[in-house]
């Protein structure tokens, strides 16, 4: 049986793509930032992302997952503001494309996202319009107009017998 010699060239072929892989392995560099940005007016709100804080406006936060996020802002003298901003996908984030923007793209891709929030001042009620507010409330609750608390029982069932004991 003869056997046949390999070829010279399928060695030197294994060398040349290992070369190869090696050196795209090492220059790869691949990769996608997401960053997000929260600014208000005025500056200095706490600022809560997924009820995480992040920081005081201007703040900065990497995000992973594109998703709708619950930002709330927080300012003394001013409304507390939440916002439900959603941050879509971009195409070189859906499958299969994502895999070559992660890793095998030659440049880093930035994905910076900002949120202006503008604060509204907070309203002052003057103490005598608290007071007739609260009176107004008390004559309604007297005379059997209050609102009710949402999902709450009544406080005993007519369908359970009393024993006539008072409450």
């Amino acid at each position: 049986m003869r056997v046949k010699p390999r070829s010279p060239s399928i060695p030197r072929l294994r060398g040349v793509l290992a070369t190869l892989l090696a050196l795209v392995s090492v220059t790869q560099v691949g990769c996608v930032r997401r960053r997000m940005t929260i600014r208000s007016n005025p500056p200095g709100a706490l600022v809560y992302v997924d009820d995480q804080p992040i920081g005081v406006t201007p703040a900065s936060s990497a995000y992973t997952y594109y998703a709708t996020r619950n930002i709330r802002l927080i300012k003394d003298g001013y409304q507390t503001q939440t916002v439900k901003q959603r941050f879509r996908t971009p195409w070189y984030q859906f499958p299969l494309l994502d895999f070559i923007s992660e890793n095998l793209w030659p440049v880093e891709i930035r994905d910076e996202r900002t949120l202006d929030v503008e604060l509204i001042p907070q309203q002052i009620v003057p103490n005598h319009e608290l007071v007739q507010r609260g009176e107004e409330l008390r004559g309604r609750s007297l005379q059997g107009l209050a609102t009710p608390l949402p999902n709450t029982a009544p406080p005993f069932s007519s369908a359970e017998p009393t024993l006539g004991v008072p409450y």
